[in-house]
């Protein structure tokens, strides 16, 4: 914590300043965000995390020299909420965007010298800016690909706003858009796991035609992809605790909340160990199982409906080669169980030889399988999809599980996901799984860290500080 921080909420008893105060529950993206946001407005901000770090599920960890993140996390052009966060924390420039959509898909069930295929645009308006990628696109019949482009054209004509959509799966919508098999896996499903964290048969179509219809068809730049050059600790924790010290937020980690309550004059009582604080307003930014436990009686009409929101896991293999076996910086792959590989050489600062990062997601079948049947599968399957990997030797091998890294985006879960407000004055909730019309993604969290922070402000009788809403104004 900064020294000087204004006092914020205060241990029960003690007088009561003129100055707002609030106390946000949980360190991850929505928690940093809605704190940020609130300190901003000039409210007395405490932010309380459990865990010994800030950043939620996108974090890093040492192993040896190595420098870890649990995950491979990246974000597209169109993820405006997350691109203002790094601008805010000071980051943007660790995690830049590509200058164009460029994904390289190899395709392991072709003979070599024909497997690489490219998603990627040109300079032209929507949607001719992929009409040249999808007319050479390797993996698709050139009937597979004129269906393609029509249900892309259907998908663009879906309204986001009808609640219907919520209630399809994709998978069948694609089906009866004349989509194959094939092109469900090495087009809708190559792009669909990797945001939704579901196979297009398990996704709400309301959350696949958002994550399309943005993604792909809204401008054409909207789903160049960046992703962190340094460890996500270093943006997530390091770079947001400096933000947050600067904004005069008082940061304690370490340190878990047993009860939030109302107290008879409409302020709040936040209990943790040895201490209860008091405060005008309370932001609960924590995965929803835990906001459940933490909600006052009334908060909510349905809390059950929380519990009713199911999770996904992401699985993350990590191969350490003695040596240069990959020249892109990411792939994606069809015919194998690998689903992308990303080289994390650099921002681990391994010194000497290749780091490959595998994000497995939807990884329901392989969660809990031991890491010596995951090496037994994968590192064959390396074999097979990066030739460079034959003659070279693994230094290293292990493997990061997020058994609910996301929520699980199945339909009817829209009406399950509740908004920044309850029903409970001065009580707020932040996280991906709430109502922010994105799947579980870095977008999603810090989006709902603007929504509570706003619903906070205007109880609270303070101005919306203008830059915080500036990426609603280019979206």
């Amino acid at each position: 914590m900064s020294e000087g921080s204004p006092p914020a909420p205060v241990p029960a008893g003690t007088p009561r300043t003129a100055g707002r105060s609030a106390v946000v529950v949980g360190g991850g993206l929505a928690g940093i965000t809605a704190a940020l946001a609130l300190a901003d407005a000039g409210v007395h901000v405490t932010l309380l995390e459990g865990r010994p770090r800030l950043g939620g599920l996108a974090f890093s960890f040492q192993r040896g020299e190595l420098t870890v993140d649990n995950g491979q996390h990246v974000y597209l052009r169109c993820c405006t909420a997350y691109r203002w966060f790094l601008d805010r924390i000071e980051g943007a420039a660790l995690a830049p965007l590509q200058d164009r959509l460029d994904v390289p898909v190899v395709d392991v069930a072709k003979p070599e010298g024909r497997r690489l295929g490219r998603l990627r645009r040109d300079p032209l308006p929507v949607p001719l800016h992929l009409g040249r990628s999808l007319a050479v696109y390797p993996h698709l019949s050139l009937a597979e690909r004129a269906a393609v482009g029509r249900a892309a054209l259907a998908l663009k004509g879906l309204d986001l706003a009808d609640p219907g959509l919520d209630t399809q799966d994709f998978g069948s919508w694609l089906a009866a858009h004349g989509q194959s098999a094939r092109a469900v896996e090495a087009l809708w499903d190559l792009v669909g796991v990797a945001t939704l964290n579901a196979v297009a048969g398990d996704a709400s179509l309301g959350l696949a035609a958002m994550v399309f219809k943005t993604g792909l068809l809204s401008d054409p730049g909207a789903a160049d992809i960046g992703w962190a050059h340094v460890p996500l600790g270093e943006l997530h924790d390091r770079l947001a605790r400096k933000a947050l010290d600067s904004a005069g937020v008082h940061t304690e980690v370490r340190t878990r909340v047993t009860s939030v309550s109302i107290n008879e004059n409409g302020t709040w009582s936040v209990q943790v160990p040895g201490e209860r604080l008091e405060t005008d307003a309370v932001v609960l930014a924590v995965p929803q199982r835990e906001a459940h436990e933490l909600l006052p009686p009334g908060a909510l009409d349905a809390p059950g409906r929380l519990l009713e929101i199911g999770t996904a896991p992401i699985l993350n293999v990590h191969v350490v080669y003695d040596r240069k076996v990959l020249a892109r910086p990411f792939l994606a792959a069809l015919g194998t169980p690998v689903q992308w590989v990303f080289d994390r050489t650099h921002a681990s600062g391994l010194r000497m030889g290749q780091y490959l990062a595998l994000s497995q997601s939807a990884a329901q079948d392989e969660i809990d399988t031991p890491v010596a049947d995951l090496r037994a599968r994968y590192l064959p399957e390396l074999e097979r999809l990066i030739p460079g990997t034959r003659a070279a030797e693994v230094t290293d091998f292990f493997v990061t599980r997020e058994r609910t890294a996301t929520f699980a985006p199945t339909p009817g879960v829209g009406r399950l996901r509740p908004g920044a407000r309850t029903k409970a004055p001065g009580l707020y909730l932040a996280g991906a799984w709430t109502a922010t019309g994105w799947p579980a993604t870095m977008e999603s969290a810090v989006r709902s860290g603007v929504s509570a922070a706003d619903a906070a402000l205007s109880a609270l009788g303070r101005p919306r500080p203008r830059h915080l809403f500036e990426f609603e104004e280019a979206a």
